[in-house]
Formats: C-alpha cells, structure tokens, sequence
C-alpha cells in the first residue's frame, strides 16, 4: 500500500542540513559535533519511525522535484531501502559518537565532519530513490562525497589513493549512465518499484550486454573482482572513514546496487532465463575464495580488514545471484543477502573501529608488531575477537545467520558447490582472523621496552569512551542479530519481507 509521507526526506535533509551547518558553523567543537550528532539521531528515529508502516506493507512516498516522466526526482521507501537506511542510520549514531573521539587529535576536522554528512545523505537517497535517475544522482554524490574523506591526510599516498578511487568510481559510474540511458529507450521506463522492469523479449545479447554496464557500474562500488584495487589503496584514510566505506554507506550502497539491479531492474525470470544468475554467482563465489585469499597475505591490519570485506560484500553478490538463479528464486539465499547488509555493517564495523582504537593507543599498524596488546587493550582486542568469530560465522552470532540462510538457499537452487564456497571462505576467515587475537591475548611483547609500553596508566580507560562505547553497541547488536535474528522488526524480517515482494512469493 502506497502512502503519500515526507517521512523520508527527514533523514535526507537532517544529513544535508547537518553539512551545511558544519561547513559553516563547525569550527568549533561544541557546534561541529552537536549538529552531527543532532543529525544523526534525527535521521534514525525519523527511520525508525516508518518500521511499523514497513512491516505492514506501506510504501512510504514523496515526490520532491518534477522534471516530467523518467526523470522526477522521488522517494520510495520499499523494504529493501528501508533495511539499507536503517543499517546506515543507527551506524551513523554510532560511529558519529566514535569519530569525535577519534578525531580530537586530527586536523581540518571541520571539512571531515561535513563531508562525512554529505556521504549519509547520499547514502540514504541511494535506499530511497523511486528510479535509476534519482539511483544515480545520489550514486555520483556519494563518491564525490566520500573523495575528500580518502584523501584527509593530504599525504602523497592519500591522494594517489583518493585519485584511483575516483578513477573506478566514476568510471562505473559513466558506465552505469549509459545502461540507463539505453533502458529507458528499451523499456520506456526507469521504475525500480516493480520486481523487474525487462522482458526476455526485449533480445538476449542486448540484456546481456546491459547487464554487464549494470554490474560493474554497480560493482565497483561493492568491491567485486577485478573492480576491488582501489579499496585497500583507501585504506590510507583515517579508520572513521574506512569504517565509513566498508560499513555504513559505500561498499554498502554497491551491493544495495547490485540487489536493485538483479530484483527490480532485471527480475528473477529474467535472470534464470538468460542465466545471468549462475554467471553473477560464480563471480561472487571467486571474489570470496581470492579475496580471503589475498587477506591472509596482508601483515596491516587494515588491509587484512579490507580484503576481508570484498570477501564479504560477495557474500550479497552470490547469495542476490542464488536468489535469482531459478524460475521463482531461491527464498533464503535472497533472505540471507539481504539480512547480510546489516550483519556485515555490525560486525566489520565493529573490526574497524577497533583497529582504528589499537593503531591510536599503540601506534601499532601491524599484526605482526602485536603480540600482547591483549593485555593493554582487554576490551577492545574482546570486542575485535567477537567481531572475528561473526566473519567466521560462528553461533550464536549474526555471521552464523547469514552463511546459514545463504546455505540452505544454495541448497533450493539445486547448487551445492555454494555451499562448499561458504565452507571454504569460514576455514579462510579462521586463518587470517584468529591468530590476530592470538598473538594479542596468548604471545609475549618481543622484549621489555614493549612490555613496559603496553602497561596502561593506573585509573585511566584502555581509551576514551567515544571510542569504547561505539564498539561494546556493536559487539552487543552481533549477537542480537544473532540470537533473536526472526524477531520482527529486525533486519532478517525486513529482508524476508523485501524477498517475498521481489521474488513474486
């Protein structure tokens, strides 16, 4: 049922508003951080807000500009952009709380909070736009956004990173422009409110051929291989950032493109007919082996961390392909891809947020230089061992949950060779995650100037409560999502919800 509401523009415009007011009233602290938090408190309770309406089968709606046809600029709130805007909003509270604490130290703090609200309310127009017009005005803002995060420390290396992330971004962006250009003239529509908006009829080569521009215009973003290099060069900006770009909204955003593209651009008849599916999922399956793969390699910690998310944001990848791969869609595969958006979001939120705490406390960069930080870091190496355990998948944590559901759908799909491919990344996620809390809790400091260094001061935190608080939610909501995953109002409801209606169940 569709309602006619400004519900949705409240999020938008709280971010909007939020970098604005920071841009010009953000030089000193009080001010910078109340309109952050301000804002971010705004936009998770205006979200918030509509999940009983979601959860009833209301389409939140609002037309903000008229340009005539394909090209209005409107809000739609279904199910699955509203799981994608909850996760971004209440991560947002969070790691706002976080970055204040961070960034105390830093410079240009004003440019970074308002470019960091900027990213929000690109994000949040990306879960919310009625088609792939509005999709990809908000798709473009968030990358231009984002850029002067990448490269806040004005470094060399921040800005040869900064350049190659505009370099892929962009460039699938172009791509992504001229997919739907040609749609529109195909179909005659740009709608994303229909589970699927081409027909078979419409010629075999030419959908494949667009379903490629879609993918890697949307695949840049989600970190799909050979599209990844410019994840882990970005690595070199500060740990809000990077939390922000695997977490919160980028990477996010491109596996919440790559689900539009494969539900409501193409459709699960569609996909199985032409068997896009079983390509996009073998794609997604050798993007969490190699990437898994390569993670283990990386002695800086968040490199590790971001070979790890490409590893992980395929899990969407291949479970929205599975999803798609036969005549009425694999349920649970669908349900498991959508619900991973927030698992991830959680857990590998959780990871950054501690790494970015050890790099601060320790100055320690490296896993190898780590050995014993356990006991100068008990809570955050506890919180950073949880998270791990959810990358493995295992219970009763939100990990579990997902490579459980995305199983059981490859197991509907008639593909068991999935299920080997979820087998296969959890050994690899044990080999490059557990020894990090190993050599943190059970190895020795190499000698007594690094015992010494890691004894903290009597009656002080092991950090500031900014930092902490953010990171015990997370850790906490892990296991939430775990445990009571069914429970309504959860992101695994939601999912199931958005699954129903795209899949025609």
């Amino acid at each position: 049922m569709d309602v006619n509401s400004i519900q949705p523009v409240i999020p938008i415009a709280a971010a909007a508003l939020a970098g604005i007011l920071t841009l010009f009233n953000g030089g000193k602290a009080f001010y910078r951080n109340l309109w952050g938090t301000l804002a971010s408190v705004i936009a998770f309770l205006a979200i918030l807000s509509m999940l009983p309406g979601v959860l009833d089968g209301k389409i939140y709606i609002y037309q903000i500009i008229s340009f005539g046809g394909p090209l209005d600029l409107t809000l739609r709130v279904d199910s699955l952009g509203y799981l994608f805007s909850l996760v971004s909003s209440s991560m947002w509270v969070l790691v706002n709380i976080y970055t204040i604490g961070y960034m105390e130290h830093e410079d240009n703090k004003k440019r970074f909070f308002a470019f960091f609200a900027f990213s929000l309310f690109a994000a949040f127009g990306i879960a919310y736009a009625e088609n792939l017009f509005a999709f990809f005005l908000f798709y473009e803002a968030l990358s231009l956004c984002t850029y002067p995060l990448v490269i806040h420390a004005g470094t060399k290396e921040a800005l040869k990173a900064g350049s190659k992330y505009m370099i892929y971004t962009l460039g699938g962006g172009g791509l992504l422009l001229i997919a739907i250009i040609i749609t529109y003239f195909v179909t005659g529509t740009l709608t994303l409110s229909e589970p699927g908006i081409f027909s078979v009829n419409d010629g075999a080569g030419l959908l494949q051929v667009l379903f490629f521009m879609f993918i890697v215009g949307t695949g840049v973003k989600a970190g799909v291989m050979p599209l990844h290099h410019w994840l882990p060069a970005a690595m070199v900006a500060p740990t809000p950032v990077s939390t922000l770009l695997h977490a919160v909204a980028v990477v996010k955003a491109g596996a919440f493109g790559v689900l539009r593209v494969i539900y409501s651009v193409f459709g699960v008849d569609v996909m199985a007919e032409l068997g896009l599916a079983t390509v996009l999922a073998i794609v997604g399956a050798i993007t969490v082996i190699t990437a898994s793969t390569i993670a283990i390699r990386q002695d800086n910690l968040k490199r590790r961390l971001a070979y790890s998310t490409i590893s992980q944001l395929s899990y969407i990848v291949m479970g929205g392909a599975i999803g798609a791969s036969v005549g009425i869609g694999a349920p649970l595969a669908a349900v498991g891809a959508m619900a991973h958006i927030a698992n991830h979001a959680f857990t590998k939120g959780t990871l950054f947020m501690c790494a970015g705490i050890i790099a601060e406390e320790t100055g320690k960069k490296y896993i190898s230089e780590r050995n014993g930080i356990g006991r100068r870091l008990p809570l955050t190496m506890t919180a950073f061992t949880i998270g791990a355990f959810g990358m493995i998948g295992l219970p009763p944590l939100a990990g579990f949950v997902t490579k459980w559901l995305l199983g059981i759908g490859a197991g509907e799909a008639g593909a068991p060779i999935f299920m080997g491919v979820l087998v296969g990344s959890s050994i690899l996620n044990s080999i490059y995650f557990l020894p990090i809390s190993y050599r943190a809790f059970f190895m020795k400091p190499d000698n007594e100037i690094e015992i010494k260094a890691l004894k903290r001061p009597r009656n002080r935190p092991e950090t500031s409560y900014t930092m902490l608080v953010p990171i015990m939610t997370t850790t906490v909501v892990c296991f939430i999502l775990g445990i009571f995953a069914s429970v309504p109002g959860l992101p695994m409801s939601v999912a199931d919800l958005a699954a129903t209606f795209l899949l025609g169940r």
